[in-house]
């Protein structure tokens, strides 16, 4: 259904006021060719709204010959901020970025983070977003959750479809995503509501199999039938199934990079306003899939660059894979059990 721009500006008003904006801060907004009009229109009236000074920075778009779809997400690392030195040194000198553009796993996003600015981003629909419009309970269930990962040492998931692998934890920070950034050096995304980390590196070892139903992003699939990961070493060494894994195999070697075969972020979905069927209901250029990402008991995991927790792997190519009906387990204790959250996020028995 379409959003009113009022509904869309109080859901800003909202966003920007757990993010902390006050008068005078300055706040820009980062947009490009695909940027939705009524999403940068309603966040530019909420943010002077609230006595901010208020920039538009516009780019031009970038990978449109290289990638192998439209979504954002499809070819990262390299973006319109690359090797634009005045554009960045803008970014820098603002209080909060509102990323209506996409600056993942970019070098340009970890120097703004550095500089002590604050980067949201929010690229999907309007009513996506107004339908997962972040609270202060969301920020508090995600840190409870924060709080159980960062003490354990070792995840290991299963399921009944026959999934069984090994994560060793601890070399790595804390993903905690929960839709506004309310410190400096923050960053996140609206709409979000899910947790994750990075293995320690070459430790990923086991099996995954993709039950019928899956997700695969970006090519915002359920997959028909079982896809199977051998996980040695960190690494996927084998895809075996049908059309489903020919066609992620396909995709994958277009990179023509070993790295995108690496195990990237591992966590769970903590968002009970995000919706497994939503996917299905619309067009794949209209979304990238943040209703799968967040959904509340699923096992979220990807393959490709580390460089957002401070690692050196920089691969374009970024898959994340929602899988529903897992048990998450932390060093014996199960904190989704066959895809349903265990004691609200805080650890099982």
């Amino acid at each position: 259904m379409p959003v009113s721009d009022f509904e869309l500006v109080e859901a800003w008003s909202q966003v920007l006021a757990l993010s902390g904006v006050q008068a005078g801060q300055t706040v820009t907004v980062l947009t490009s060719s695909d940027t939705n009009a009524q999403t940068m229109r309603t966040a530019i009236l909420a943010a002077r709204a609230r006595g901010a000074i208020v920039n538009r920075l516009d780019l031009l778009p970038v990978n449109g010959g290289t990638s192998l779809s439209r979504d954002p997400l499809a070819f990262v690392g390299t973006t319109p901020l690359t090797g634009n030195r005045a554009a960045l040194e803008l970014l820098k000198a603002s209080d909060l970025v509102l990323d209506l553009m996409t600056l993942l796993f970019s070098a340009e996003q970890h120097e703004i983070l550095a500089a002590g600015g604050r980067i949201l981003l929010a690229v999907e629909p309007p009513e996506i977003l107004l339908r997962m419009v972040p609270t202060e309970e969301d920020r508090q269930k995600v840190l409870a959750a924060s709080k159980v990962l960062r003490a354990a040492r070792e995840m290991r998931v299963t399921s009944a479809a026959g999934t069984d692998v090994r994560f060793a934890l601890g070399d790595y920070p804390i993903l905690e995503e929960y839709g506004f950034c309310e410190r400096p050096g923050r960053w996140d995304h609206w709409p979000s509501g899910f947790l994750a980390t990075w293995s320690n590196e070459g430790t990923a070892q086991g099996r995954i199999v993709l039950d019928r139903g899956d997700i695969l992003l970006p090519q915002k699939s359920y997959v028909q039938e079982p896809v199977v990961f051998t996980i040695r070493d960190g690494y996927v060494t084998e895809i075996e199934g049908g059309l489903d894994a020919d066609l992620l195999k396909g995709y994958m070697e277009s990179f023509n990079d070993p790295e995108v075969y690496a195990i990237s972020h591992v966590g769970w979905g903590l968002q009970e306003r995000a919706h497994w069927s939503v996917l299905g209901l619309y067009d794949r250029e209209a979304t990238i899939g943040m209703d799968s990402r967040a959904c509340a008991g699923n096992f979220l995991w990807s393959t490709g660059p580390n460089n957002e927790a401070g690692g050196t792997r920089d691969t374009a190519c970024h898959i994340d894979i929602p899988m529903r009906n897992c048990t998450v387990m932390l060093d014996g204790d199960a904190v989704v059990r066959n895809g349903k959250l265990v004691n609200g996020t805080e650890g099982g028995q």
